[in-house]
């Protein structure tokens, strides 16, 4: 069965789909993800009747205060509050009583100004009980708060339920009127310390100029005074300490030294003072003798057993004998003598009186070389003997003397305990004193590290006028007026637009309806459709044609995540639509809890897919006519008892698979909310495909995503989604710049 002719494509598509892979869902959909002004103008657009009401209350609540608030009068005085060391005398050593790190020394500082002694001084200095803001006999000013304040004690006190709260109980130094006048003092004083210096800056604020800064001037008058006070205080009680600690420190420096010197006396050790210590110095001159004795003799000792070892005919040739001068003297003598005695013996015989003198003189040079090595030998034993000697004689005198320093360390115990008492008094006897006289030297400077650079003058003009008062209250109206818009549409975050279905559900985007005003089943069939309504049906037609460009029959489920998403309107319009097209439709009412479908079409509802099911009825009986010759209808019929298990039944399945080999090119079936029943998810993967209603600014995206993530677990062949009810007039800035409305308006009225 032809199709008929299909309405030409738009000229600007939402999206641009992306082919699919083999057994996807469907393609995929991109959107221009480009954030414009217009995006952001189109939320105060949307949201402009609140963004209104937020400036006008705003800024009139701001106008209205400004304008009937009592004028009040800040005055301010600068103080300079320098490090405590710049009031030191140069040359005394004063850091131990400063702070080491000044940033707690100035937040002291700035809780001192505030804090309830100085008010308290500032309080008495200025006599509070005759200004009338602090008597209570000024008049109370006509804000809308305090209008509000006293509007809403009245009621209170009418409904019996008024209670006065408690006032502060007064400290115990302070009458209970002072304790007020110290507490509304405060709460009008203000310190601000001036970044990158010592400066600080002191307001007060008050409804009389001349008192406001009278205030201020006698809260630093009397923070100077105070401060230098407190400097003086301090540096008095500490001299009074310290005479008595010097005091009691010079008796015990007396005491201790003479208490070291009857001890030396008694123990008659005068060498335990190290100038006059000669008992350490002997012990370690006789060690350092010890020492080198004991080398001398290990020496010597080497070279004894050498020659003990060696036999005495080879004594000579031991290198400590043979490098004798002597030694090697009187064996170069026998050399000598032998090499004579060689010569002559060539010439004469044995008997020859040459020969026979050669004969005596080298027996003489031989007789005087043992002679010489005996001696060496003999000198090296000596060596020995006297060193071993030498070594017995330091070490005995060493150990005496150890023992005369034994001796002497034993008296040195308590010797050393009390001459390091004696030090220990003398050194704090001395840092006392040498305090006692800096303190004194700087009490008389008077110095004070606090001083009042700028005296507050009177004020000119209230702090906040009525003339600048109307600048502040537009400007703030208008960002309020701003800010409101944008935190609701952050806080919406339901569907409303196309942007967010790509972008946000991440399935294809097949059209959108525009919502009308009035009948709620409205139909393409109706003579009063606009022309918006019935031209975004024909665009779903196109789009649903091109994705399923098949010769075979077309099984479409329609379904939404929640009721009154208009799933049963669509799918009725989409089915007359194709109908118009030329194409042979059936609608079918899945729907069978709630069925919906014959009241659109002005069908009868007495049999149906129920009684198809459950087997009372044919087919052929339950297929109704509707307007469209080319659109049959079969609706839900009576509730049974068992819908999900008549839809899962082989029935059904026997059903979908005959219908599909029927005449019809398009079937359409309208099921229930995914997240009310599983009725749409069991027909999912028996169909072509499944459309998914979402209601724009209905349904929010975890709900629709929850009902899609069902959905897509049974792996439809497609899913596409339908954003149905779309007011185009509160957002007809988006959807003017991303799909044209306004043309489409343009050529209705043009038809019209």
């Amino acid at each position: 069965m032809s199709n008929g002719p299909n309405p030409a494509p738009p000229k600007r598509e939402a999206a641009r789909p992306k082919p699919a892979a083999p057994g996807a869902a469907g393609p995929h959909y991109e959107i221009e993800s480009e954030v414009h002004l217009l995006d952001r103008l189109a939320v105060l657009y949307r949201y402009r009747a609140i963004a209104i009401t937020v400036f006008v209350l705003t800024t009139g609540a701001m106008l209205i205060q400004g304008y009937t608030a009592v004028p009040m009068y800040e005055a301010r005085t600068r103080i300079l509050i320098d490090d405590e060391r710049s009031t030191a005398i140069p040359g005394l050593n004063q850091d131990n009583q400063f702070y080491e790190d000044p940033e707690p020394y100035y937040q002291t500082q700035y809780r001192i100004l505030t804090g309830r002694d100085l008010v308290r001084r500032a309080v008495a200095t200025l006599d509070l009980a005759s200004v009338p803001e602090f008597n209570g006999t000024a008049a109370a000013p006509d804000s809308p708060a305090q209008i509000a304040r006293e509007l809403g004690a009245r009621v209170m006190a009418r409904l019996g339920a008024a209670k006065t709260a408690p006032a502060e109980s007064p400290k115990p130094d302070e009458t209970e009127s002072e304790s007020a006048w110290v507490d509304g003092f405060i709460d009008r004083l203000r310190v601000d310390p001036v970044r990158g210096s010592h400066l600080v800056d002191v307001s007060f604020t008050a409804m009389d100029p001349a008192f406001a800064a009278e205030a201020v001037n006698a809260l630093a008058r009397e923070y100077v005074d105070q401060n230098l006070q407190i400097k003086l205080e301090t540096t008095r009680a500490m001299l009074e300490w310290l005479d008595k600690e010097v005091a009691n420190q010079q008796k015990k420096v007396q005491d201790s030294e003479q208490a070291l010197a009857e001890y030396r006396a008694r123990e008659n050790a005068m060498s335990l003072d190290e100038k006059q210590n000669i008992v350490v110095s002997r012990v370690n001159k006789l060690n350092e003798d010890v020492m080198m004795a004991r080398t001398r003799k290990a020496r010597n000792q080497v070279l004894y057993d050498q020659i003990r070892e060696t036999a005495p005919a080879d004594l000579p040739e031991l290198p400590v004998i043979a490098q004798n001068p002597v030694v090697a003297a009187a064996k170069t003598k026998v050399l000598d003598a032998q090499r004579v005695r060689a010569q002559l013996s060539q010439r004469y015989g044995e008997k020859h009186p040459q020969m026979a003198k050669a004969m005596t003189d080298l027996q003489e040079a031989q007789r005087q070389y043992q002679l010489e090595v005996g001696r060496a030998v003999q000198a090296i034993r000596n060596d020995y003997e006297t060193t071993t000697l030498e070594e017995q004689s330091f070490v005995q005198a060493l150990n005496a003397a150890k023992a005369d320093a034994q001796d002497l360390s034993n008296k040195s115990v308590d010797y050393n305990v009390m001459e390091r008492e004696t030090q220990s008094n003398r050194q704090v006897y001395e840092a006392l004193l040498q305090r006692e006289n800096e303190l004194r030297v700087a009490s008389n400077s008077q110095a004070n590290n606090v001083r009042i650079v700028d005296t507050a003058e009177v004020p000119k003009g209230p702090t906040g006028t009525n003339g600048r008062s109307w600048p502040v209250a537009l400007a703030l109206g208008f960002v309020l007026a701003t800010l409101v818009p944008f935190g609701l549409d952050y806080i919406n975050d339901t569907v409303k637009t196309p942007e967010d279905v790509s972008r946000r559900l991440k399935l294809p985007f097949l059209g959108l309806v525009p919502s009308v005003r009035g009948d709620k089943h409205l139909v393409l069939a109706s003579a009063h459709v606009p022309h918006d309504f019935g031209e975004s049906f024909r665009s779903l037609r196109t789009a649903l044609i091109g994705r399923y460009d098949t010769p075979e029959t077309k099984l479409l489920v329609f379904t939404s995540a929640q009721p009154l998403e208009g799933k049963t309107t669509t799918a009725v319009n989409i089915a007359m639509a194709l109908a118009y097209g030329g194409a042979r439709v059936l609608v079918i009412d899945a729907d069978m809890r709630r069925p919906g479908l014959h009241r659109p079409l002005r069908l009868a509802n007495e049999r149906g897919l129920s009684q198809v099911l459950s087997g009372q009825a044919r087919v052929r009986d339950v297929i109704q006519r509707t307007v469209d010759p080319n659109l049959l209808a079969i609706t839900a019929g009576r509730t049974p008892p068992n819908p999900s298990e008549l839809l899962t039944s082989e029935r059904m399945k026997t059903l979908l698979r005959n219908l599909s080999h029927g005449p019809f090119d398009w079937i359409i079936l309208d099921t229930p909310p995914v997240l009310a029943v599983t009725d749409a998810v069991v027909l999912a993967p028996l169909v072509s495909g499944v459309t998914f209603v979402v209601g724009a600014e209905m349904t929010r995206r975890r709900l629709a995503e929850r009902a899609l993530e069902t959905i897509l677990a049974t792996h439809p062949k497609q899913v596409g989604v339908v954003l149905n009810k779309v007011d185009f007039a509160r957002n007809k800035y988006y959807y003017s710049r991303y799909y044209g409305h306004q043309y489409k308006n343009y050529y209705a009225e043009a038809a019209s």
